[in-house]
């Protein structure tokens, strides 16, 4: 993927052309530069994007019908997010990261070790407010939050305004809201997330609901049973 990456980004060094015996016979002009095809290379990535998109919707579809398995679903579901981060993660860089990626650069590095991490999730059931899962280290009383949980509907939009939030805790650490439609997410960070890790958040937790829904519609819930895309954001943030 690198390589391919590279190429339509215009990465690389430029071949040498040919070298050919002209006739001193006239001064012409040289040719003029080739047009950049970073414009191109970042409307082909964002193509490529989409495709990969529509293969998570086939992947939540296939789980849901019930034609592939929890581990078919988790190991896809992984490689694919592995691959749009990859891209979106390239199509952020400034001329600077770029190379700074591309030769394994310091401030890259940095970057990343320093990136905020989700430590943990509580995943609660809407309607009664009773946990249905956590992974991780959820390292937080989940019973505080039981009360706001149980009455979501009417409570949550005015408490939380509705939408992801994120609220500051004990230790340093933030505490993220993610309402869906059945249920709703808890995620514990280890500093401030950023606007797109929020937003990251939700899409996974409305993946996760349009995995599980014929589970989730139906309880009580079996955890057991149920594809939780959130572990791909666990401990980690791939940017």
């Amino acid at each position: 993927m690198i390589q391919w990456l590279k190429r339509i980004f215009g990465g690389g060094k430029p071949s040498r052309p040919a070298e050919t015996k002209v006739k001193e016979t006239a001064v012409s002009s040289p040719p003029p530069a080739p047009e950049p095809k970073i414009q191109s290379g970042a409307a082909e990535a964002q193509q490529y994007i989409e495709k990969v998109q529509g293969k998570i919707d086939k992947l939540i579809e296939d789980f849901a019908e019930g034609n592939i398995n929890q581990e078919q679903f988790k190991q896809l579901y992984a490689h694919y997010q592995r691959e749009i981060r990859s891209v979106e993660g390239l199509l952020e860089m400034s001329d600077a990261d770029w190379q700074d990626a591309a030769t394994e650069g310091q401030s890259y590095v940095i970057r990343r070790q320093h990136a905020p991490r989700a430590r943990g999730y509580a995943i609660y059931d809407n309607e009664s407010g009773m946990p249905i899962s956590t992974l991780g280290k959820f390292e937080v009383d989940p019973a505080l939050f039981v009360p706001m949980l149980s009455s979501y509907r009417a409570a949550t939009e005015e408490i939380l305004g509705g939408g992801v939030k994120a609220t500051a805790v004990e230790g340093g650490r933030w505490l993220c809201f993610v309402p869906g439609e059945l249920t709703t997410m808890m995620a514990l960070f280890k500093a401030e997330p950023a606007p797109k890790q929020l937003d990251f958040l939700a899409q996974l937790h409305g993946h996760f609901e349009k995995a599980n829904r014929a589970q989730l519609v139906n309880p009580p819930v079996d955890a057991a049973t149920l594809v939780f895309p959130q572990e791909q954001y666990l401990g980690k943030w791939q940017r």
